[in-house]
């Protein structure tokens, strides 16, 4: 008998649990403008593959095949994504007083950044229902991986970003052959252009949560954090946070994993969300109790992937927060400066500065003890600092640590 390459079943709106058909081409829900959560029959995943079996395969996100949304592996977009290294800290570490740091390493993707996951994973399944244009609004990151993706496959692409994204996005994006409108404003001004186009053209949204498998390829992080640390999860997972779906999307694989029954213990991360002080929404509405996030207004930051005034998720990601418990920290652009620097003189790891913000935030939660000297702890750098050489050079960043 041949076995399933994917055991999707279908969605559900995570707010009023409505269920969508998988099948069908689906954006979010749209009685409750809620996204749309993936889900497996993780009993026969169980039944059909062993962790080993997964681990024992070729190198890529696409390991994980069963829990991901394609259903037939020719249609599967496939540029070398997945398997990021996670890399020790020993240096940044002992800075702080802890053991054992590391730092997950996303720049090492397709694109040089952890957008490229999401976007394999969404455009596959985009061409296995048949599209044939797809449009995303970007900070910079997302609409390169879109139009890399999006050529590799033929399928025609729009990128709307703002007018002050990094020159490299552009030029990245530009190169990959999609079409690029600059927009003046922020993401959120791109992704109302953007969505006015896709209602009077046939153009398809690729918009952070307002189509289900971009998260998908997200959560493939946490599957790997699992696997590397041989089925026991770390104390503390500290992650930049502007859209959210790599920190929605990993808690909700522990939840597959528990369900599974392949995690060793059922202990969780809590999970952290670091935001830029000059856009901060998370951080605010965290801080305050809320079960969603305010409008931010004059966002401003170098770090231009947290510069997201408001993510569509909001409610998912402070959920996620509640149920990890986790917190949420801002830092400034001074401090994302400082450790900018620190992880490239200490680690030899050029981050992008979304990436630098997590170790900033992680000197503000020892110095408050949240975090303690015997735990193991996780950064997740997101891209690469090669992409953000215009924001260096423009920033008077110091090189001394």
């Amino acid at each position: 008998m041949t076995l399933p390459y994917s055991y999707l079943t279908g969605l559900t709106c995570s707010a009023c649990q409505q269920v969508f058909e998988a099948d069908r081409l689906q954006t979010y829900c749209p009685k409750c403008s809620a996204p749309l959560l993936v889900n497996y029959d993780l009993e026969a995943v169980k039944n059909s593959v062993s962790k080993a079996e997964i681990s024992a395969r070729q190198s890529s996100m696409w390991r994980w095949h069963e829990l991901l949304p394609v259903r037939d592996s020719q249609n599967v977009i496939c540029l070398g994504e997945g398997d990021t290294p996670l890399l020790a800290a020993p240096h940044l570490g002992h800075t702080v007083g802890l053991a054992e740091l590391w730092v997950k390493d996303e720049s090492q993707n397709p694109t040089g950044t952890f957008k490229a996951r999401g976007m394999a994973a969404a455009i596959s399944r985009a061409f296995e229902l048949g599209v044939t244009q797809v449009i995303v609004p970007t900070a910079g990151n997302a609409g390169g991986a879109l139009a890399a993706y999006a050529a590799r496959v033929g399928i025609q692409a729009r990128v709307y970003m703002p007018t002050d994204t990094p020159v490299s996005n552009q030029v990245e994006t530009l190169m990959y052959g999609a079409e690029v409108i600059k927009v003046d404003g922020l993401i959120s001004d791109a992704a109302r252009k953007a969505q006015a186009d896709s209602q009077t053209g046939p153009w398809f949204d690729l918009s952070t949560f307002k189509e289900p498998y971009r998260m998908e390829g997200k959560k493939i992080m946490g599957y790997e954090l699992a696997e590397f640390f041989e089925w026991q999860l770390p104390d503390v997972i500290i992650y930049p946070t502007g859209g959210g779906t790599g920190l929605v999307g990993m808690w909700k694989a522990f939840g597959e994993l528990e369900q599974l029954g392949w995690l060793d213990n059922k202990r969780k991360p809590r999970m952290v969300v670091v935001q830029a002080e000059g856009c901060a929404p998370v951080v605010a509405a965290y801080q305050q109790g809320m079960q969603t996030c305010e409008f931010w207004q004059n966002a401003a930051t170098i770090a231009s992937g947290l510069r997201v005034p408001k993510s569509f998720a909001d409610r998912l990601i402070l959920t996620t927060l509640q149920e990890s418990g986790g917190c949420a920290v801002a830092v400034s652009d001074q401090e994302i400066e400082r450790a900018w620097a620190a992880m490239a003189s200490t680690e030899g790891i050029f981050a992008a500065p979304e990436g630098a913000a997590t170790h900033a935030a992680l000197k503000k939660l020892v110095r408050s003890e949240w975090i303690t000297p015997d735990e193991k702890v996780v950064l997740f750098n997101t891209g690469s600092g090669i992409k953000y050489i215009d924001t260096y050079l423009s920033s008077g960043i110091s090189k001394s640590a």
